[in-house]
């Protein structure tokens, strides 16, 4: 069992950057493949950043060039650094670990609570 944290989400302007972490208990966390997502109102969840065990990183279309991500493998803990943040970022964000790197949700075996992140015009 895994139990992970998010934190981090706020209001911001357009243009803003802001930082979410995921913090995950446990001892394998090395080993997981992390990944956000995001719940936009009136819309499923949608992938938009994962980063591997091995800190290989890959990001939806919508948020390339935006969006990094990175972890700490002594803190456990993965990180989605968002900058150039957009009103249609608005959403709720969540962490999610599994064996294996995927963006499909369906896929990921645990995950965080959420984080609301509000982006104003």
């Amino acid at each position: 069992q895994v139990r992970l944290v998010e934190s981090g989400g706020g209001l911001v302007q357009a243009g803003d950057s802001l930082r979410l972490s995921c913090t995950a208990s446990g001892r394998s966390f090395s080993s997981y493949d992390m990944g956000w997502f995001r719940q936009r109102p009136g819309t499923e969840r949608e992938f938009v950043a994962g980063i591997s065990w091995s800190s290989r990183s890959y990001f939806a279309d919508s948020v390339k060039g935006r969006f990094t991500i990175s972890r700490d493998n002594a803190k456990n803990t993965v990180y989605v650094q968002m900058n150039s943040l957009k009103p249609e970022d608005t959403a709720v964000y969540y962490c999610a670990a599994r064996y294996g790197v995927s963006i499909h949700t369906d896929e990921y075996s645990w995950w965080g609570q959420g984080t609301q992140v509000t982006v104003s015009s």
